[in-house]
């Protein structure tokens, strides 16, 4: 076998795919993509060396807008790993009002048992599907008993009830023969597969935990544990009761797939899975970390910046972090800290922590010509995206050229102007220029409307000019 196929994608490979969405910045893609791949490379050592191999956490410098979360998220998605984003200046030093620096581990803990949790019911599907299927037939024919043995006096024994084909249910007495109860079974596989029976009413016994009080109650921030420890307390104290309660078919096909997972899940082999996932290919992103570099002068509002960087130092270095789905180690896990460093730099970072990132690379500017090429090349491109929304209301959009282009110059001229926000600035010009067509599309079935450069130039013209009005354009 082929050493690639063992590895997965090659370096190569990754930047391909990030190209698909993401315009430029080569060198930034280069250097995840090759962390990526040592992450693959280290599951191949052999012995304690294995241990001994760290990721390389990397900075990435670079203005808002030019691609520095789309770059992680992506290779998260790629890699099939544990991804979350966070903001570093929400977070402040122990002891001051905030969140713990912890809880961005926790939370990755929580995303990371989500997607184990839907890769294995999607797994099951099959089987849940046909537990969930005799169950619903099972309450049909339940739900049709009770009421037939309601409406008479005294119920009868035992009764099947055969759809027809008006719809109702039907009773048959117990002495009937064998071939009328399967008759009755099948005949309500075949509407249920058919869905003619999704808005009959059936009664399903459903359980309601005393605990399931605590998720309407607001906590504060770095409570959340001692959340779900209460609501388990209050579940072990009083036990879940079950009532009887109506619903359309529809919905207790929900309530019963539930039901039926739970059932079937390995809730504790999720559990090892999720952690395992979290400390092996787990990505924390952390946006704005150029908003806690510099030293803080020991008073004031940036009293906490040095004391963030402090807590992050063993997070990111290395360290074990408790959940409640178990403890997880931070080791192996991919840091990426990102930040426009207009007024710091890398360099006001306190020294522990800058060793802790020792790969950086800067993302440049991007021009309109940038812009051109990110109206047109990616798989979810602007253009592409408005073409799609509006074909549902049977409105047939075409871009030129020489209108992308204007799109592209204009975008890159405001930005020129006011803030630098990079590719953000497109979305609300493409807004802009397509405001009108949008408002109008339910009344313009079977047209074509051309976004060509004058047509452009005419939705932008008073934006351009008036330097005022710009500023309001984000």
């Amino acid at each position: 076998m082929d050493n690639n196929e063992t590895l997965g994608l090659t370096p190569r490979e990754i930047v391909a795919a990030l190209d698909q969405y993401i315009i430029g910045q080569l060198e930034a893609k280069k250097m995840v993509a090759i962390a990526l791949r040592n992450r693959a490379r280290r599951m191949r050592i052999g012995g304690d060396m294995r241990e001994e191999v760290m990721p390389k956490n990397i900075i990435m410098i670079g203005p808002t807008g030019v691609g520095k979360t789309e770059i992680a998220r992506r290779l998260s998605k790629l890699a099939g790993a544990p991804f979350i984003k966070v903001e570093a200046s929400k977070y402040t030093e122990v002891g001051y009002v905030g969140r713990d620096v912890e809880s961005m581990v926790r939370e990755l803990a929580d995303i990371a048992v989500n997607m184990v949790r839907e890769e294995w019911v999607a797994q099951m599907e099959e089987q849940v599907g046909s537990r969930v299927r005799d169950r619903l037939l099972d309450l049909l024919q339940q739900t049709a008993q009770r009421d037939a043995g309601r409406e008479s006096s005294p119920p009868p024994k035992r009764s099947a009830f055969v759809a027809t084909t008006s719809g109702e249910v039907t009773a048959v007495d117990d002495k009937a023969p064998a071939g009328v109860w399967l008759e009755s079974r099948e005949s309500l596989v075949r509407r249920l597969e058919a869905g003619e029976l999704e808005e009959r009413e059936v009664e399903l016994e459903v359980k309601r935990s005393a605990g399931a009080l605590m998720f309407g109650m607001p906590l504060q921030p770095g409570m959340e544990e001692i959340g779900v420890d209460l609501q388990n307390m209050i579940n072990q104290i009083a036990p879940p009761r079950a009532h009887h309660t109506r619903m359309t078919l529809a919905e207790a096909r929900e309530v019963i797939k539930e039901e039926q997972i739970e059932a079937v899940l390995d809730q504790e082999k999720v559990r090892r899975e999720a952690i395992e996932r979290v400390e092996q290919k787990g990505i924390i992103f952390i946006d704005e970390i150029d908003k806690v570099a510099g030293r803080s002068s020991g008073h004031g509002p940036d009293v906490s910046r040095e004391g963030v960087q402090r807590d992050l130092l063993p997070i990111v270095e290395g360290s074990t972090v408790f959940t409640k789905h178990g403890p997880v180690r931070t080791d192996h896990v991919l840091f990426i800290a990102a930040g426009a460093f207009h007024i710091s730099r890398p360099s006001d970072l306190i020294p522990e922590l800058q060793g802790r990132f020792p790969l950086r690379v800067e993302l440049k500017d991007l021009t309109a010509a940038d812009f051109v090429r990110i109206l047109t090349e990616p798989a979810n491109a602007l253009t592409k995206q408005y073409e799609s929304l509006l074909a549902t209301e049977e409105v047939e959009i075409t871009f030129t050229p020489d209108g992308i282009e204007e799109i592209a110059e204009s975008a890159y001229k405001i930005n020129q102007q006011t803030e630098n926000i990079g590719a953000r600035r497109l979305n609300t010009m493409m807004e802009k220029v397509m405001e009108e067509i949008s408002f109008e599309a339910p009344h313009m079935k079977g047209v074509k409307a051309t976004i060509d450069r004058a047509f452009v130039r005419s939705r932008l013209a008073n934006i351009i000019e008036d330097q005022d009005l710009s500023k309001f354009i984000l």
